[in-house]
């Protein structure tokens, strides 16, 4: 199943806090059976050390560009009604939102699978740079080692 050429896509950076009722008025539809939602915050430890904020380093247009073509392969995928997917940049603190990934679709497992599989390839591939303020010092966090169903 592919998502049609017209389903509304919106991939964007932000310096400003993302909220998720934006994320959730931008996906919903009367088409929608299934919303999915990822949310990623910030917490306060990683790695046995304690965090006391992150700043997030982004080439925008590199970075929506991948997002782009992640949502691209998602739309060959799965049957999607509406895209969202918004990162955050510069400082955070504890507890703010990092980054939004939403997808309505027609059945809830399409949703599921969709927003697992953009959030997976999003934080695999797009170029984005973490530092971590820590207790313990100032750390550049490496890409994400995560493997989802799928990647070998």
């Amino acid at each position: 199943m592919t998502t049609p050429v017209d389903a509304p896509v919106f991939c964007g950076v932000s310096e400003k806090v993302i909220e998720i009722s934006d994320a959730y008025q931008f996906i919903k539809s009367d088409l929608a059976g299934g919303i999915d939602f990822f949310v990623g915050t910030i917490r306060n430890h990683n790695e046995g050390k304690s965090v006391i904020r992150l700043e997030y380093h982004i080439y925008d247009d590199m970075v929506e560009k991948e997002f782009h073509k992640i949502v691209a392969e998602a739309r060959l995928k799965w049957k999607l009604e509406k895209i969202y997917v918004n990162h955050r940049k510069g400082e955070l603190q504890i507890g703010d939102v990092a980054v939004i990934v939403a997808v309505s679709t027609v059945h809830r497992s399409e949703a599921f699978e969709a927003c697992r599989y953009i959030i997976d390839e999003l934080k695999h591939r797009a170029p984005i740079w973490k530092k971590e303020f820590t207790t313990e010092g100032i750390f550049w966090v490496e890409g994400c080692e995560h493997k989802h169903a799928g990647r070998n």
